[in-house]
């Protein structure tokens, strides 16, 4: 895999409560520099995002529902249909993982689906299911749901939880949800190698803070 296919799966990420505008402006310059996917930055800085990577192919990606996914589906679908005016190309939404573990899961395929109408057709929406949390059947039931509700992406982590990204979960994400859907690893990505186990494991974008790390 060539650096710039490489670097085409990396969505290159700051969410950090404290990160300020210069850091967010830098990071858009690194992912105009190096062609990342995307940036992925919180929903305060979209339209700054916005404004400084106008012109380039990179995509504003936000987090929605974030970190925690404990928000209502009304407070997520409004989150989203700011963003996107904001600018905002690709969302990245947290289930509600209580919801989840406490077995009601029409509620979460109902929250994804309003999330996925207030995005619109144009904008991609990635389904954050915090593996870290979940047993298997319950990481196979999130997947479905995220599917059904005609989500683009399901991504493992918010790097918030207590882990990350791995090659297992991807694998049985992408049993779940066949081959065409996209799969996000997030989360303790932080080497070429480690890129390279999570899409050999099915893959299609990484989320990382170590973008320029991963690619060099």
């Amino acid at each position: 895999m060539t650096k710039n296919e490489m670097a085409k799966m990396i969505d290159h990420t700051l969410l950090k409560s404290e990160a300020a505008e210069e850091a967010v402006k830098k990071l858009c310059q690194e992912a105009a520099d190096y062609n990342f996917a995307s940036v992925c930055i919180n929903p305060s800085y979209v339209k700054l995002a916005a404004q400084k990577l106008s012109g380039s192919d990179v995509d504003v990606c936000t987090v929605i529902g974030f970190p925690l996914g404990a928000t209502t589906w009304q407070v997520k679908a409004f989150e989203v249909e700011q963003a996107v005016k904001d600018g905002a190309t690709e969302v990245d939404m947290v289930i509600n993982v209580g919801a989840l573990k406490s077995g009601k899961v029409g509620l979460v395929e109902k929250e994804i689906k309003e999330v996925v109408k207030a995005a619109g057709p144009d904008v991609i929406v990635k389904v954050i299911i915090e593996t870290c949390y979940l047993t298997d059947e319950e990481k196979v039931v999130a997947c479905k749901a995220a599917k059904g509700a005609g989500a683009d992406f399901v991504k493992t982590s918010t790097g918030f939880g207590t882990g990350g990204a791995t090659e297992a979960d991807i694998k049985l994400m992408r049993q779940t949800v066949g081959p065409e859907m996209g799969i996000k690893a997030s989360g303790g990505v932080r080497s070429y190698e480690d890129a390279m186990i999570m899409i050999n494991a099915g893959a299609t974008r990484i989320g990382a803070s170590a973008g320029i790390k991963i690619i060099s």
